[in-house]
């Protein structure tokens, strides 16, 4: 088995206690589908810093990246697939998907 990362780009934030919610169910109903797979359940990003070559430093990020969530499988396709039903990508956002490996 390999591990992971799925980084998320974009979704929303829920804007009331009702969202927050249900956007939070989702959440750990997914979790608890993924099951042993999950390795690092991962945060949601806050505020950005850019460092830019020569070291200038600026607020914010280009990427849009939202957070990210550390899974094992025993494939790309595999992890892929498991990132289908997160619920980032129902609330208009996506997933990207990376192989890890270690260096030693």
């Amino acid at each position: 088995m390999t591990n992971y990362v799925l980084v998320y780009k974009g979704g929303g934030m829920p804007q009331t206690d009702a969202e927050r919610e249900a956007v939070t169910g989702a959440w750990n109903a997914w979790y608890a589908a993924l099951g042993q797979a999950v390795v690092d359940g991962g945060n949601p990003f806050g505020p950005a810093k850019t460092v830019a070559p020569g070291g200038t430093v600026s607020d914010g990020a280009a990427s849009r990246l939202s957070g990210y969530t550390i899974l094992q499988a025993d494939s790309l396709a595999a992890a892929a697939q498991l990132a289908k039903d997160c619920p980032v990508v129902s609330g208009g956002g996506s997933v990207e998907v990376y192989e890890t490996f270690q260096v030693t």
